[in-house]
C-alpha cells in the first residue's frame, strides 16, 4: 500500500511534492489530475490523498465527492492558492480533513500528513525496505518462502533478522501455523535443551510435569533457531539429528514425535569462520545455510533510515499521542550521517527517546541524543561511513561498549540489556576488546 495519492496538475509541483514525501520516508503515487487519480484508486489503496482544488478535467472538490463515493474512509487534504481559501473551506465542510495554502514549507506538509496517515499497526512487522539492496533482499525472501528450504539469515546484532525471518513465515504456506522463534544465547545453555526438545515430568530437578519443547509448538509452522551460532557443539550434534530424522524425543521420554517444521537460523557471527575454528560443526552449517540472505547493517543501506524511523515514530505514537512528531531537517541530516552500529534497535530506542523528550510535534536534533563520541566519525559525508574499513567499524563498537560499561558501573547485565545484546554475545565481544590491547 502506498501511502500517499499526490494530484497536482503542475508537472514541477507534482515532482517537487513527490521529493518530499520520499524524503519523509513515504510511499506515494502521483497523478497528473482527478481522472487519472480515480483510475488509480481503483488499482492502489493510499492512506491518504493529497490534492490540489483548480484542475482541468476534474478539480479537487469533484474528486473529492468521488472518493467518498467509490473510498469512503480515506482521508483528504487540499492545497490551494492564495485567494481560493474558501474554496478549501468549502470542501472541508463537505468532507476534506485539511488544506494546506499555497506556498508552504516542505515541513508543513509533511506535519500535515502525518498527522492524518493512519498508523501502522504495531502487530505488522513487514521489513521496511526503501534501499533497493533492502528491497532486492525482500524480493530474494519472498521466493524462497514458498519452498521448504532451511534458511540461514546472517547480520549484526539489531538489524532486523527476527524480522525477516516473521516475513519469510508470514508469506509461506506455513503462515497460517506457529511461527515459533527461541533465542539460542538468552537461554542458558543447561535450559536450552529442555526448551528446544521439551521433557516428562521428573526428568531433572524442577520438571514438575510434562512440557512440549519449541519444536513441537512450531508443528507445522516454523521455528527460528535465532543466534543459532551461540549453541554449544554437544548440542549441535543433537539438533542435528533431529534435523535429519524430523523427529524429536523430549528428555525423560522414549517415544519418538514426527515433527513437520520449517527451521529458519539466524547469526551476528561469520558462521563459516566458527566452523573453521572448531566452534560450530560444519555438517550442521551447510544442513541449515541451504539459503543463505545476509541482511546489511543500517549504515549500508542508508535509504531505509528515515523510513524505518517514521515508521517507529508513528508505531509508538499510536496508542499514546494524538498528534505523531516529525522530524526537523536537521534532525533528518543527523539520523543519515550517524553510523548506527546498534542497527535499527539503536534506531529504535534513540526514537523512543526523541518522542519522550519532544515537546511541540517535532523532533530536533538534542531530542534525538546521539552518542557525542561517535557523532564526530559520523558526520562525515555518508559515503566515507559505507567505505570506513571493518577495523574502524570494530573501533566504534568497543568505544560504545566502554562508554556503557562507564555509564553502568560495569554491570554487564545493564550493559547487554541497553546495546540489544545477550550477555553471552556481550561476553565474547568483551573477550575480543581484551585481545586487542583494552583494558576492562
Amino acid at each position: 500500500m502506498s501511502d500517499v495519492l499526490i494530484v497536482e496538475d503542475d508537472p514541477v509541483l507534482r515532482e517537487a511534492l513527490a521529493e518530499t514525501m520520499n524524503l519523509a520516508g513515504h510511499s506515494y503515487l502521483a497523478a497528473k489530475d482527478g481522472k487519472e487519480a480515480l483510475a488509480m484508486l481503483e488499482r492502489h489503496s493510499p492512506a491518504i490523498v493529497l490534492s490540489d482544488i483548480r484542475m482541468d478535467k476534474l478539480d479537487g472538490q469533484q474528486l473529492l465527492a468521488e472518493i467518498q463515493r467509490r473510498n469512503p474512509g480515506v482521508p483528504v487534504i487540499l492545497m490551494t492558492a492564495h485567494g481560493s481559501v474558501e474554496d478549501a473551506v468549502a470542501a472541508m465542510r463537505h468532507g476534506a480533513v485539511d488544506y494546506l495554502q499555497k506556498p508552504f514549507s516542505a515541513h508543513a506538509l509533511t506535519e500535515k500528513i502525518n498527522r492524518y496517515i493512519k498508523p501502522l499497526s504495531t502487530e505488522d512487522d513487514q521489513p521496511v525496505a526503501q534501499d533497493p539492496k533492502s528491497q532486492a533482499l525482500l524480493s530474494m525472501a519472498l521466493r524462497v518462502a514458498q519452498s521448504d528450504v532451511g534458511v540461514m539469515i546472517s547480520g549484526e546484532s539489531g538489524t532486523g533478522k527476527e524480522v525477516l525471518a516473521h516475513f519469510i513465515h508470514d508469506h509461506s504456506p506455513r503462515k497460517q501455523h506457529p511461527f515459533i522463534a527461541i533465542n539460542c544465547a538468552a537461554i542458558p545453555e543447561q535450559m536450552l535443551e529442555a526448551t528446544l526438545f521439551g521433557y516428562e515430568k521428573g526428568a531433572f530437578t524442577g520438571a514438575y510435569k510434562s512440557t512440549p519443547g519449541k519444536f513441537e509448538q512450531a508443528q507445522g509452522g516454523t521455528l527460528l533457531l535465532d543466534e543459532v551460532s551461540e549453541m554449544s557443539l554437544s548440542l549441535q550434534a543433537k539438533l542435528l539429528r533431529v534435523l535429519q530424522e524430523k523427529e524429536v524425543e523430549r528428555i525423560g521420554a522414549n517415544k519418538l514425535i514426527q515433527l513437520d517444521v520449517r527451521v529458519l537460523a539466524t547469526s551476528n557471527r561469520k558462521l563459516l569462520d566458527e566452523v573453521k575454528a572448531g566452534r560450530f560443526r560444519e555438517d550442521l552449517y551447510y544442513r541449515l545455510n541451504v539459503f543463505p540472505l545476509h541482511w546489511l547493517p543500517l549504515r549500508e543501506r542508508v535509504c531505509d533510515i528515515i523510513p524505518l524511523a517514521n515508521y517507529l515514530i508513528r508505531r509508538h505514537c499510536q496508542n499514546n499521542q494524538p498528534v505523531i512528531p516529525v522530524l526537523s531537517e536537521e534532525a533528518t541530516k543527523a539520523l543519515l550521517e550517524y553510523s548506527w552500529p546498534g542497527n535499527a534497535r539503536e534506531l529504535d530506542n534513540v526514537v523512543q527517546r526523541a518522542l519522550v523528550l519532544q515537546t511541540h510535534g517535532v523532533i530536533e536534533v538534542p531530542h534525538l541524543q546521539l552518542p557525542q563520541s561517535l557523532d564526530e566519525n559520523a558526520s562525515a559525508p555518508t559515503e566515507e561511513i559505507k567505505k570506513s574499513d571493518t577495523k574502524s567499524l570494530q573501533n566504534h563498537e568497543f568505544e560504545l561498549i566502554l562508554r556503557t560499561l562507564k555509564e553502568h558501573n560495569g554491570n554487564r547485565q545493564q550493559v547487554a540489556a541497553v546495546l540489544g545484546v545477550s550477555e553471552r554475545t556481550l561476553r565474547y565481544k568483551l573477550a575480543k576488546m581484551r585481545e586487542e590491547g583494552y583494558v576492562i
